[in-house]
């Protein structure tokens, strides 16, 4: 049973949403939203309250789910249209750097040539310096898409700790061979 699921979510100021059958539009001052709920709940916007309520067809286990997964996309697209995401990378290494060059992000993180990376044209990405990216958007799941794909290009290695990180992300450094002995 969901308990998450029956929360309603509260609309911010400055959001609108609309429900037509399935489909669910988010419209707020970072951007437009849409999302195909699946048949085994149902979305519904109460104007008077300015929430939305979802509410499950049946008491299916997967229903149980869908419930609940369809209450936290509604609250993160309501969040993503009006306060936005954000992702911070941070570039450990010597020599190793980011740039931006039109739509492409450009690293320097040790390989012989440097990486390319095409921007989505729905994110904003910007290198407030060398050794920083952050990535913006409204949609969550994108916002962390693209900032995993580019960690994903070089990870942090064990030993050094050199490449690409999340901020704050704590790496566990592994004694190298002379604690051997």
């Amino acid at each position: 049973m969901s308990r998450l699921g029956k929360k309603p979510v509260a609309i911010p100021n400055g959001a609108s949403i609309s429900v037509e059958g399935r489909t669910i539009n988010v419209e707020g001052p970072k951007g437009k939203l849409e999302y195909v709920h699946r048949p085994e709940v149902s979305v519904n916007v109460d104007s008077e309250t300015n929430q939305v309520n979802v509410v499950r067809e049946s008491e299916t286990r997967e229903a149980g789910a869908f419930h609940g997964l369809t209450r936290t996309l509604v609250q993160n697209m309501l969040i993503g249209v009006t306060e936005g995401y954000e992702k911070k990378l941070e570039i450990v290494g010597v020599g190793y750097l980011a740039a931006i060059s039109g739509d492409t992000l450009q690293l320097r993180v040790g390989y012989a040539n440097e990486l390319h990376k095409k921007i989505p044209g729905h994110l904003d990405v910007t290198c407030p310096d060398q050794t920083h990216v952050v990535v913006r958007g409204c949609d969550k799941q994108q916002v962390g898409q693209f900032a995993a794909e580019v960690r994903s290009l070089r990870k942090p290695e064990p030993y050094k700790g050199k490449g690409v990180r999340y901020q704050g992300e704590q790496i566990k450094l592994k004694p190298g061979k002379a604690a051997g002995k």
